[in-house]
């Protein structure tokens, strides 16, 4: 009996949590400054994070008072344009008597092209113009990427100077700038023809051309000029950037194209690329560039026309179509597919057969 309660006792002792440890008073005051550092440490957080909070506020504000005096500035620019195309229409379609003796002697050399009525040039847009960024032309980069107009070394180059003096032509006759290019399907060379056409472009004197990298599904103008880094396009057509710091020109070079030729190039996928185009933001945008820099035309190098739906979503934008289709790659039935998809009101300024085989330009060479 004696021996069971010594075992109880011993077994009630060994449950029994012991005492905690008496801290010296030195380790005591460490724990205490330990939480006071704490403390102050979450103050300094919980203080930053609202200063960030108001800062970020502000920015907000801020933003927001930039984008609607940039709205304001892009309507006024857009009801100045709309009320200056029917007139340039009327001038364009208005009959001439080619037998009436004109008022004042012609000149000599008329200009290499007539500017519309509704781009005249204004001191303004010279300057916008001026101040675009410029880019380093590497001619050994445009080789292999196959501009064959920089060097004019293939006899094929002479095909898209053809088609530069027939859209130009057409362009004037109808009052219109505003030109995408694409093609029914992938691989029949759409980005190689809008950017040789935008070279050849830049050598007719007296002409300003803007070709911007639309296809945002799948961005590649800007691999093809050897430019790195070029910046969103989605932010210029979201005006979250000026078209003067988006936009570049080409700056000296050796194959002699013309410094009156800009481009908006992109390196940024968008997933919601037809939503963007189809935006009223992307349509301002573009109205405010044709107002601001004048551009005698404006090349836009869409998508495929067959794949999603985001040329027709910025088909509103355009005056016309150049159609791009692949020697042997391209059907009949595509193109019948693009025509109906386009509609009546989207003229069809031309088809460009790329990739054709067995075409003797050589013997046209002089």
């Amino acid at each position: 009996m004696v021996e069971r309660r010594k075992f109880s006792r011993r077994k009630r002792a060994e449950e029994l949590p012991e005492d905690p440890p008496i801290l010296p008073l030195e380790r005591r005051e460490e724990r205490l400054a330990r939480r006071r550092a704490d403390r102050e440490a979450e103050e300094a957080r919980a203080a930053e994070q609202r200063r960030a909070e108001q800062q970020r506020l502000e920015d907000q504000r801020l933003e927001e008072r930039r984008l609607e005096e940039h709205r304001a500035e892009m309507d006024t620019a857009r009801r100045q344009l709309a009320a200056a195309r029917p007139r340039a229409a009327a001038a364009v379609a208005a009959p001439v008597n080619a037998s009436a003796a004109p008022a004042h002697p012609a000149p000599e050399t008329a200009p290499a092209f007539r500017r519309p009525i509704t781009h005249r040039t204004a001191p303004q847009a010279e300057a916008l113009w001026d101040r675009l960024p410029v880019f380093e032309i590497d001619t050994d980069h445009l080789e292999r990427s196959r501009i064959i107009t920089a060097s004019r070394e293939d006899p094929a180059h002479t095909a898209f100077d053809v088609l530069r003096t027939r859209l130009t032509q057409a362009l004037a006759e109808n009052g219109w700038t505003r030109v995408g290019i694409t093609s029914p399907s992938k691989g029949c060379g759409k980005t190689f023809t809008a950017a040789n056409l935008a070279i050849s472009l830049s050598r007719q004197e007296g002409l300003r051309a803007l070709l911007m990298d639309l296809d945002l599904r799948n961005p590649s103008l800007h691999k093809v000029m050897g430019v790195r880094t070029p910046g969103a396009m989605g932010a210029l057509l979201r005006g979250v950037v000026s078209p003067e710091a988006h936009l570049m020109r080409m700056g000296e070079n050796r194959i002699h194209a013309g410094h009156n030729i800009a481009f908006g190039f992109n390196e940024v996928v968008e997933p919601y690329a037809a939503e963007l185009l189809n935006a009223p933001a992307t349509a301002e945008v573009v109205t405010a560039i044709e107002s601001r820099l004048q551009p005698d035309v404006m090349l836009f190098d869409l998508p495929p026309a067959l794949y999603y739906d985001d040329v027709l979503a910025f088909r509103p934008q355009i005056d016309g179509v150049l159609l791009v289709v692949g020697g042997g790659l391209t059907t009949e039935r595509e193109i019948r597919e693009v025509e109906r998809r386009l509609g009546a009101n989207t003229p069809l300024l031309g088809m460009v057969l790329n990739k054709a085989e067995g075409t003797e330009l050589k013997k046209y060479q002089y």
